[in-house]
């Protein structure tokens, strides 16, 4: 994606506004997706999500639910900890588009670094905390927000009200930005091609 421009918008996460900034293009969130193995029904759905908005000019309705909600109080929380226990000043911002792709990062910090917040339950975080390594989990979707904010470094704090917060820093990995850059190329020429030939046989009914 050379060439690209990135914007930041600031908006309010879950909004309508932010729901329409990143409509019909993969974010961070599902890189992992979008780096799967073959053609697997989950990147498959996810491509044909991203084609109904683009086609539709909608975007998909969030999903929500008491644990969700929970979830987000939750960051609330977890962000002032981050806070007071670093005393970094926090950016929040509601997504960075970077030509077709995008993230949401739950802030950002200084010039060079930002924090993403995750959720897990006493039992998942303390095999996190005795692991003491950076969750392979969400390494596509940090790698893919270091790429596209163009920062240095990204913080994950991992939480849950009364364990110890767990904090790790991730930094630029390139070849791995690399690879993350040429699948969402390929996944966004599929994309393309999907829209394509839906709106192809759209035209061949009405004709």
């Amino acid at each position: 994606m050379s060439g690209a421009t990135m914007q930041v918008i600031n908006c309010e996460q879950n909004s309508a506004e932010w729901l329409r900034a990143r409509m019909g293009i993969p974010t961070a969130s599902q890189f992992s997706t979008v780096l799967a193995k073959g053609e697997g029904k989950t990147r498959r759905t996810y491509l044909l999500k991203l084609a109904g908005e683009i086609i539709t000019g909608e975007p998909m309705e969030s999903f929500s639910n008491e644990h969700t909600e929970r979830g987000h109080r939750m960051e609330a929380e977890a962000r002032d900890l981050y806070a007071f226990q670093t005393g970094a000043a926090l950016e929040r911002v509601g997504f960075i588009r970077n030509g077709r792709a995008g993230c949401s990062p739950d802030s950002l910090i200084g010039d060079t670094g930002g924090l993403e917040i995750k959720t897990k339950l006493p039992h998942l975080l303390a095999e996190l905390i005795l692991k003491d390594e950076f969750p392979a989990e969400h390494k596509a979707q940090v790698q893919g927000t270091l790429w596209l904010s163009g920062r240095e470094w990204w913080d994950i704090s991992v939480y849950w009200p009364g364990m110890p917060q767990f904090v790790k820093r991730a930094y630029r990995d390139e070849p791995y930005i690399q690879r993350l850059v040429a699948e969402v190329e390929r996944f966004n020429a599929e994309l393309d091609e999907i829209v394509a030939q839906i709106r192809k046989r759209g035209e061949a009914l009405t004709a």
